[in-house]
């Protein structure tokens, strides 16, 4: 609870000066507070006067020894596992390895039952199965259900799930069923070495800082993931260990919902970056839209995508469905060449898992050099052209 003073309440104005959300104001010579509040506390930090205090009401007592281990939701989409959910079993067991416990793969669907080994070969050592007719089609409420019972039963420290449309429609329920912490579309998952908490790092203000959130009181630890931020580890079809199947009740499974159909619809400016495995990307050191003329070519004779930094595109020279970089798609292709581009944290964070980085920039200094593998320093005027004109010679020779 937010307690004004209005006795000490000099009308100031510093405590809504520095208030970020726009949950305190001063009327009438007074500080109010509103509903856009969130009981942060920075306006009690700032107030000299001292007239605003934050009452927190107690919170239960959460026994965190008693809930060990990493979990991964396996999502299953279009009758096969999302690929965000192989990144995040590889992101799972340096976790694990860290904390010295256990990694299990928690997977709901139907006809799923033989999937447990293919989770074991990508770093699972517990694979959790729930194979249920009720469970062929995705709705928040039986998924929810069915979850939030596997997580009590399973207990686990922190649970990883991909940022994708199902898992930001339903794990914010899971959280709010269990009364706990949910970091949503992190980029950075780490251990905090002195407590053990699990470190989640995300964009916030637009993608003007980076946030590091802790959850220190409640369990299990519940953070979405980005897609291509994380990688998988090659499958080992060697590794061993446990497939443990769950069959819900009924009424577990029941949903308000009932789905007739599934269609996907594609935008005609939607751009297909995540599948792409060579992306050719621009900057602010194109100097305009018709600068990305030379990068589309260059695409195409590789057979890549076309992608863009925020500059960019807040420019207006191409299409936000180009964006890549923290307010924009994370993409992971075999080859991404950069062309002007610095390499500031905000882009380097939506492509530094590509497997080969290239980049072009006239700056040798520029931070793009520190993630690239290949860098290529210059005037990108003159090494586009040359560059698309061999890939040409090459294609006319063959």
């Amino acid at each position: 609870m937010l307690i004004i003073d209005k006795d000490r309440c000099i009308g100031c104005g510093v405590c809504e000066a520095n208030c970020a959300f726009g949950g305190i104001e001063v009327i009438d010579g007074c500080a109010v507070a509103n509903d856009r509040c969130t009981l942060c506390g920075s306006c009690a930090d700032v107030c000299e006067p001292g007239a605003i205090t934050i009452e927190r009401g107690e919170e239960a007592a959460t026994d965190l020894a008693s809930w060990q281990g990493i979990a991964v939701y396996v999502e299953w989409r279009g009758g096969r596992i999302a690929p965000v959910s192989f990144e995040l079993l590889g992101a799972g067991r340096a976790l694990a390895d860290e904390r010295g416990v256990a990694l299990s793969a928690i997977l709901l669907g139907h006809n799923v039952a033989d999937r447990g080994a293919e989770l074991i070969a990508h770093g699972a050592d517990r694979v959790v199965i729930a194979d249920d007719a009720n469970l062929a089609e995705f709705t928040d409420d039986a998924y929810g259900n069915v979850l939030y019972d596997i997580l009590l039963s399973e207990k686990p420290e922190a649970l990883l799930a991909g940022a994708t449309a199902i898992g930001r429609s339903f794990i914010p329920r899971v959280a709010t069923m269990l009364a706990t912490g949910l970091t949503a579309d992190c980029t950075g998952l780490a251990i905090d070495p002195e407590s053990g908490a699990l470190l989640q790092t995300r964009p916030a203000f637009g993608g003007n800082i980076m946030a590091t959130i802790l959850c220190p009181r409640t369990r299990p630890q519940m953070a979405t993931v980005r897609p291509n931020v994380m990688q998988a580890l090659v499958a080992d079809p060697g590794r061993t260990g446990t497939v443990v199947a769950v069959h819900p009740a009924a009424d577990r499974t029941a949903s308000r919902v009932r789905v007739i159909s599934s269609e996907r619809s594609v935008r005609a400016d939607e751009v297909n970056l995540h599948e792409a495995d060579v992306v050719i990307a621009g900057g602010r050191g194109l100097g305009g839209a018709e600068g990305f003329a030379m990068v589309r070519e260059l695409a195409e004779l590789l057979g890549g995508a076309v992608a863009a930094s925020r500059a960019a595109v807040d420019s207006g020279w191409i299409g936000y469905p180009h964006q890549v970089g923290q307010t924009g798609k994370t993409v992971s292709p075999r080859i991404y060449i950069t062309c002007g581009i610095s390499g500031a944290i905000q882009h380097a964070v939506g492509m530094r898992s590509s497997d080969v980085i290239i980049a072009i920039n006239k700056d040798e200094n520029a931070p793009i050099f520190d993630i690239a593998t290949y860098g290529v320093v210059g005037d990108l005027f003159e090494i586009l052209p040359g560059l698309i004109g061999k890939l040409k010679q090459r294609k006319t020779e063959r």
